[in-house]
């Protein structure tokens, strides 16, 4: 009778305690989640930031439109990769930060073509779409760091003993981090 009680109240605690770690790793994948979410919207604020900005630069002057075309192409790229903050793979974030890239491409080349026009550099539309552009590229860093911190607490959680144990016994895997841009470890050269 005592074994009994004993190897039931054994039984209650490594229940508690797997509930406890459970619990654990669910508030963090929901961090994650939180964090994605976050980075989701910075980047739609830039996408809606981008239809402004063409058509500020549309209106403000006779301007090539193959670059205006990409822009607006890019951006509807972009716009249309969406991931589900369940199934944050590598692969998917990967998939993600290329259509944003290709944006950012786009974008670039945008403003290296706007220097030709200094009547529109000079409005006051156009600066303030650009400060509020800029604004918003920092605050997307600001987000992809923090989700990338969120990831990182997530996966040292799972992989370590004895969260290992549950996390695979209850379908919990690794998430995938935001990487810098291929080529980005290489300085950009600046000449005049």
């Amino acid at each position: 009778m005592k074994t009994g009680i004993i190897v039931i109240i054994v039984l209650v605690l490594l229940g508690f305690f797997g509930c406890s770690k459970y619990n654990g790793m669910a508030t963090k994948d929901e961090a994650v989640n939180k964090a994605w979410g976050n980075v989701e919207t910075q980047y739609q604020r830039r996408a809606d930031l981008v239809d402004n900005l063409v058509n500020t630069v549309k209106g403000s002057a006779n301007f090539e439109q193959e670059t205006l075309t990409k822009v607006i192409e890019a951006r509807s790229k972009a716009s249309s990769v969406q991931i589900n903050p369940g199934d944050l793979t590598p692969e998917k974030v990967a998939q993600f930060q290329q259509a944003q890239g290709e944006l950012s491409g786009a974008l670039s080349r945008l403003l290296v073509t706007v220097e030709k026009y200094p009547e529109l550099r000079t409005t006051e539309q156009f600066q303030t779409l650009m400060a509020q552009l800029e604004g918003t590229e920092n605050r997307i860093a600001v987000s992809r760091n923090d989700f990338n911190g969120a990831v990182n607490d997530f996966n040292s959680s799972i992989r370590t003993f004895p969260n290992n144990v549950i996390a695979n016994i209850t379908g919990f895997s690794a998430k995938g981090y935001f990487k810098a841009a291929e080529g980005a470890e290489k300085a950009p050269k600046v000449q005049f």
